[in-house]
């Protein structure tokens, strides 16, 4: 086989054999097959798409490029269960999730990402917690794992090594926006980690990669599809970005309201809906509940009864963290020099957000990225952000502003004055939990 001809085929839009598939995933894993060929290969997906059967073909092929995680030899008294989020704006669901499935009897071995663009990562929220090990040797994962229950870590570079490459050439040749590329970029890294099932929260609205719901609907069918057939039981919830979704959007402010969440503190009604929507997935997928009211029982024992927090604790000192952060979380976070509330032009009713755009304003405080290289502060952010429908005033302002100087502050207080309409009626409402995609 030689890798233009396989081009040529996918070109001239004819279906890949797993074999064609194959053949071309290993040229890149090897370096056999060049970066025009990568472009000029994905853009024949771009234009052409894939069948179900390329899709998993594909997927396979890069998820078998590396290492796979295996975790039988553990006798692991649970499942192997994770989720997967398609990107938003103050989403730190993992944060608690992972732990609430732990506390319930999963067995979480979460591979996160970092921060790009308007959205925030997983990684840089849990890098705010000082000597938290966000690369920990192979051994140290599977300890954590089989003591805790929940491990959070970065991806290393032996799995799917495949996709990061492929995924590297996407991103120049403006062919990332294509769900069958996108279905095997997620799934590859995510099978990965050897897991039994998994859950996908695919966002919707105007701060997400998919902006309509018909787009994320066909995405979500897609990856539930794939994900099946490749042997992991798979469902995914459509869930709204056309907001933040919870309280704050940063890094150390996003894990203190994490801490707050686990604790009973504060529970953002939005967050709360869409972590227990994913959690509840994961237990029923993975046969740990029977039906959606076990699981949400399971689910709020181990919020009420501090099981979740523990495990929470544990995963923290597990991996390096501090012993006592869950108990002082604010001893430990970085703190911004500059706090300053930004109130709206006049009072009346918050009607729409523009949620990309508040993403941005963390962007332009340092607390996110436009290049995978920056450097980021985790102590800036947004906190106490209003929601649509809230009522705003000279005495209540839509967020607390954390910056490192002043003259950030004024700048992100006109940004986020920008991205927030307030008038004197409400807009329109949408749904946190749009609908459910199952395995058919």
């Amino acid at each position: 086989m030689l890798p233009q001809e396989i081009i040529r085929a996918k070109r001239d839009g004819k279906a890949l054999s797993k074999q064609q598939i194959d053949f071309f995933v290993r040229g890149i894993t090897s370096g056999t097959v060049t970066e025009g060929q990568i472009a000029a290969f994905a853009m024949a997906v771009f234009f052409n798409g894939m069948n179900m059967d390329e899709r998993v073909a594909l997927t396979q092929a890069m998820q078998h490029s590396g290492s796979v995680l295996q975790w039988d030899d553990l006798k692991l008294p649970g499942p192997v269960v994770d989720k997967h989020s398609t990107g938003g704006v103050g989403d730190m669901v993992s944060l608690m999730l992972g732990p609430m499935v732990a506390a319930c009897g999963g067995y979480v071995p979460m591979i996160s990402g970092r921060g790009l663009g308007h959205t925030g990562g997983t990684l840089d929220k849990f890098e705010s917690i000082p000597g938290y090990n966000c690369a920990p040797t192979l051994s140290t994962l599977r300890r954590v794992v089989k003591d805790v229950g929940v491990a959070i870590i970065g991806q290393t570079g032996d799995l799917a090594p495949a996709d990061k490459r492929f995924y590297a050439t996407r991103d120049v040749t403006a062919t990332v926006e294509s769900i069958p590329l996108i279905t095997a970029s997620i799934l590859a890294k995510k099978l990965a980690a050897g897991l039994q099932a998994l859950s996908m929260d695919v966002k919707c609205g105007n701060g997400a990669f998919m902006a309509d719901l018909a787009q994320a609907t066909e995405l979500a069918e897609s990856i539930v599809t794939v994900a099946n057939e490749a042997g992991v039981r798979t469902s995914a919830l459509i869930t709204d970005m056309n907001q933040v979704l919870g309280s704050t959007a940063g890094n150390a402010v996003e894990m203190l309201e994490a801490v707050d969440y686990l604790t009973g503190k504060h529970r953002n009604e939005r967050l709360h809906e869409v972590t227990m929507g994913l959690c509840a997935q994961m237990l029923m997928l993975s046969g740990l509940a029977d039906n959606e009211q076990s699981a949400q029982q399971a689910l709020n024992n181990a919020l009420d009864s501090g099981a979740a927090a523990e495990k929470f604790a544990e995963m923290v000192a597990g991996l390096g963290g501090p012993t006592d952060f869950i108990e002082q979380p604010t001893k430990y976070l970085p703190k911004a020099p500059v706090v300053v509330p930004v109130f709206a032009r006049e009072a009346g009713v918050v009607s729409t957000m523009q949620t990309r755009d508040v993403g941005l304003v963390v962007v332009s405080l340092g607390g996110g990225r436009t290049r995978a290289e920056d450097r980021i502060d985790h102590s800036v952010g947004l906190s106490a952000l209003v929601k649509l429908g809230d009522t705003v005033d000279a005495g209540r302002p839509l967020a607390m502003i954390h910056a490192r100087t002043e003259a950030e502050a004024e700048e992100a207080k006109e940004l986020l004055l920008n991205s927030v309409t307030v008038s004197t009626q409400t807009g329109p409402s949408n749904p946190v939990i749009y609908r459910c995609i199952e395995a058919t």
